[in-house]
């Protein structure tokens, strides 16, 4: 099946955003997603058309495209304002010429409302830009399938949808929860997936682990996304490893993983 499977640059996050592309070009994917490097993500909602314009360049020049940037709201500074940033956030994100902004929500219960009525308003501008946000499951108002069903239809919007995290359900469910159990009914909401693995350890989970190689049932799941009509990008997050040498085969051993998984389907 002919899936876009891109990476996310936080494999290199210590890294330089030039050298992540590099690395992330020589395993043989073709789209980045830029998450942060060298502390803080190249664009941003207060980045500049010089520094937009830089950061595209820099992901062009290694031969990738950039398809997805890591977004966050800033509800703290109040709704009206935060509506403004996120909009400028847009306007940035299309700049870098991306296709889906990633957002993972708010984990402040007193935000929560607010957070669904500022998707509302930006998700006009998502569409006039040709941006498609996407929210992850990250905890709080995104902890279990439920509240992502939530999310979506609270927003209510074609520009706003879901981006499934495997992993992150098991993360910060503990283990309660598994991805695999509801990924039919999830499905139809969602326009992007993360590929993502997760372990638990005395009872502590992490996700800096190997695709394959963690509680993942990613045929189950895979298999529930594409039967239930997925056909949108995925982007590996996470892999095993400390050296520079061994997260290298194993960003480019995830994208051979995921293809063949793909294929199986």
């Amino acid at each position: 099946m002919d899936l876009t499977i891109g990476c996310t640059t936080r494999p290199y996050s210590s890294l330089p955003l030039g050298e992540a592309c590099r690395r992330i070009a020589s395993a043989g994917y073709t789209d980045v997603a830029v998450f942060s490097n060298d502390g803080q993500v190249a664009v941003r909602s207060d980045s500049s058309a010089d520094e937009v314009a830089e950061a595209r360049r820099i992901v062009e020049n290694a031969g990738l495209r950039p398809s997805m940037l890591l977004g966050r709201t800033n509800l703290d500074m109040g709704l009206e304002a935060a509506v403004q940033d996120y909009k400028r956030l847009i306007s940035n994100a299309a700049e870098l010429g991306i296709d889906w902004l990633l957002d993972c929500g708010t984990g402040k219960e007193e935000y929560y409302d607010d957070y669904y009525e500022l998707m509302r308003r930006a998700a006009p501008r998502a569409e006039e830009m040709g941006v498609n946000v996407v929210l992850k499951p990250h905890g709080g108002i995104t902890l279990t399938p439920d509240d992502l069903l939530r999310a979506n239809g609270r927003v209510g919007h074609p520009s706003f949808g879901i981006c499934h995290d495997p992993g992150n359900i098991i993360y910060y469910s503990k283990g309660e929860l598994r991805p695999e159990d509801d990924v039919a009914r999830v499905a139809p909401a969602v326009r992007a997936c993360i590929i993502k693995d997760c372990v638990i350890v005395d009872g502590k989970p992490d996700v800096i682990v190997t695709p394959g190689k963690g509680l993942v049932d990613f045929e189950t799941f895979l298999g529930g996304l594409v039967r239930n009509g997925f056909r949108g990008p995925l982007y590996v997050e996470c892999v095993g490893g400390r050296e520079l040498d061994e997260i290298d085969v194993n960003v480019e051993k995830t994208l051979g993983f995921v293809r063949g998984m793909l294929e199986g389907l």
